[in-house]
């Protein structure tokens, strides 16, 4: 038996206008997960495209002085080119429900559902949102208008054609309760479950008066509904009825990432479609959040929309994926702004990955004259670093089986940062000092250069760039091939190293830093203060801040926001509890530095003696520990 091919889908795009930010989320996401399973050695199928018919694109052509055509082609070309270049994004079809192949099958489905006697012909009257294009009942409007996107909807009586949707609900309903995985989150699975125990209708899938779009087989005066043709392009993409070998080993999809505003279409209409065509369903279909810009979602219209060519011509593809990929958990809605991704460029990117990758290269170069040693027997100290990565090696794999994709990443900067901690506890420099502990020395520039050349395997389907200029700088020409490469141990030692660029030069972030819309000029704010705000010199150095090391971190049980860590401050470990829990994976912050109030008063919380504070910056819904821009020892004075 041919194994199965991993197909995996976006949701096809509508090209009434360029693309922004959030619509690159959904793909970048759909590519971590295809490079991922090409790596552990699957065949992949990853699928992504358009949606080009329907009358908002006739109205905007029409608009514009070009044919329908004509104005889907030239937006489609830009989507492909820059955009999903730029982007890194390794689709293996990209479909467009204009394509010759699309239409074939949309008539023949039409067709064979209208022998079946699941579709039949009617007259509708109704209310219909155009830029949606969707028809609502009045039972389902929200005062009055579209309960989807909130705008108004038009009343609209025409013959149509319907699709007996009605029949399959109890069907549907049964399917969802006996594949809980089917829909994901859990969270739009229970409002899916809510919106077929309402009850179904009928769904009107034709028009009339409409030459921009598919015909109705033998009635040329309806074309078909827009989303009853979109949705048929997951099966013309995987070869249905055209490529008979490649729908065998593709279908059915076993990921299907859509937004949340379109999840009803894709768990109720499509996989009722598929029941009516006796055709299995999609393994799993999950709806992700929004990217939002404050509490708003971002959309062309709102005027609030963020190009993405512009943000990879400034911060560089790798920058913008690992934004995207690390900073909104996959499934809730994100807060996008861009003082958050040079943020985490200069944390995350810069300090510690980049900062790694130089400190090491550095000391190989210096101690052992840009070779790597050969290991010696480990002793504990030596150890962690391997042993640790073994592990990553299954959290990282069990994370992205499960979608958890921002998980994932997180685990791999556990180990990230267990090697900056590592150098700062085994202190090469004071090693090399003494003849005596050669074979630590190289034990130790042995263990950072095979920790990196593990974490360009496991960073390879989230970064595009930034793993092949790793394995440069380790001397490595040979791109990574297979998720096997990360298991640890595959330097033999005499290998010699390339000393590069640093991955991330760091960023200045006061550049282009902006005031809040109608906020006072500094010299202006400054004059308005009031005295009482101001505290004296001699009040600020009451308060001893302090540089220290997160050795440890966990949950606190039963508390929804507060992490227990072990802090070591150059003199001693203490304990500080700290409510940042809905921010930080507390496996992620294992060897990060922070800013410590060491001489808080003690303090006890969920019965925890909490013995300092670290310091963090918040805006909204961000949150972000301070930090130094490199590595000190612990114990530095900040002042």
């Amino acid at each position: 038996m041919t194994e199965k091919t991993w197909y995996v889908t976006t949701p096809i795009y509508y090209p009434s206008d360029n693309l922004h930010i959030g619509h690159a989320y959904t793909t970048v996401a759909a590519d971590a997960l295809a490079r991922f399973h090409r790596l552990k050695g699957e065949e992949v199928w990853f699928v992504t495209g358009t949606d080009e018919h329907g009358q908002k694109i006739s109205q905007k052509a029409h608009e514009t002085g070009v044919s329908p055509k004509e104005f889907v082609d030239k937006i489609v070309g830009f989507i492909q080119n820059p955009l999903w270049q730029s982007l890194g994004i390794s689709y293996d079809r990209f479909i467009r429900t204009t394509d010759w192949d699309h239409k074939r099958v949309v008539q023949s489905i039409f067709e064979n559902l209208w022998e079946r006697g699941d579709i039949y012909k009617g007259e509708y009257e109704g209310w219909y949102c155009l830029p949606d294009e969707t028809f609502w009942t009045e039972s389902k409007l929200v005062d009055g208008n579209c309960p989807d996107c909130g705008r108004p909807v038009e009343r609209v009586k025409q013959a149509s054609y319907f699709f007996k949707m009605s029949r399959y609900q109890d069907r549907m309903i049964q399917h969802i309760l006996d594949h809980p995985d089917f829909i994901q989150p859990s969270s739009r699975r229970n409002e899916m479950l809510s919106f077929l125990e309402a009850g179904l209708e009928d769904l009107s899938i034709s028009r009339t008066g409409l030459d921009w779009g598919i015909e109705v087989p033998n009635d040329p005066e309806h074309v078909i509904y827009v989303w009853f043709d979109a949705l048929s392009n997951y099966l013309t993409a995987a070869g249905y009825l055209t490529e008979p070998e490649r729908f065998a080993r593709v279908w059915p999809p076993d990921v299907q990432l859509v937004g949340k505003e379109i999840v009803r279409f894709h768990t109720i209409i499509w996989p009722i479609m598929l029941m009516a065509l006796d055709l299995p369903l999609p393994r799993r279909v999950f709806g992700h959040g929004w990217l939002l810009i404050g509490d708003t979602k971002m959309s062309k219209s709102r005027g609030n929309a963020v190009d993405p060519i512009a943000l990879t011509k400034t911060y560089g593809v790798d920058a913008v994926r690992y934004y995207l990929l690390r900073e909104v958990p996959f499934g809730a809605d994100g807060s996008y702004t861009e003082d958050a991704l040079r943020l985490l460029f200069n944390v995350d990117l810069a300090n510690d990955l980049g900062n790694l990758l130089s400190r090491s290269t550095a000391m190989i170069d210096r101690f052992g004259q840009g070779v790597i040693p050969g290991p010696h027997p480990f002793g504990p100290l030596d150890r962690h670093l391997p042993q640790l990565a073994a592990e990553i090696y299954e959290q990282v794999d069990q994370a992205m089986s499960q979608l958890l994709i921002s998980d994932a990443i997180g685990q791999i900067y556990r180990l990230i940062r267990a090697a900056n901690k590592y150098i700062e506890d085994r202190a090469p420099w004071n090693l090399a000092k003494d003849p005596a502990r050669q074979e630590e020395l190289d034990n130790v520039l042995y263990n950072l250069a095979e920790t990196l050349r593990v974490v360009s395997v496991l960073l390879s389907p989230f970064l595009i760039e930034t793993p092949e200029k790793i394995r440069r700088q380790l001397g490595m020409d040979q791109p990574v091939q297979s998720y096997r490469e990360a298991i640890y141990g595959a330097f033999q030692g005499g290998e010699r190293i390339r000393r590069g660029e640093p991955l991330f030069p760091r960023l200045d972030l006061r550049e282009g830093a902006t005031a809040e819309p109608g906020a006072p000029e500094p010299a202006q704010k400054s004059a308005d203060m009031s005295q009482a705000n101001y505290i004296s010199l001699d009040d600020f150095k009451k308060v001893e801040l302090k540089v220290g090391t997160i050795r440890q971190a966990e949950a606190v049980k039963g508390a929804d926001r507060l992490l227990k860590l072990t802090v070591f401050d150059g003199e001693r470990e203490r304990t500080v509890v700290s409510g940042i829990k809905a921010h930080y994976d507390p496996q992620t912050l294992v060897g990060q530095q922070v800013v410590l109030v060491a001489n808080l008063k003690p303090v006890l919380l969920r019965g925890i003696l909490s013995e300092g504070m670290l310091l963090a910056g918040s805006a909204g819904q961000q949150l972000s520990i301070v930090a130094p821009s490199s590595r000190l020892p612990e114990g530095a004075r900040v002042k």
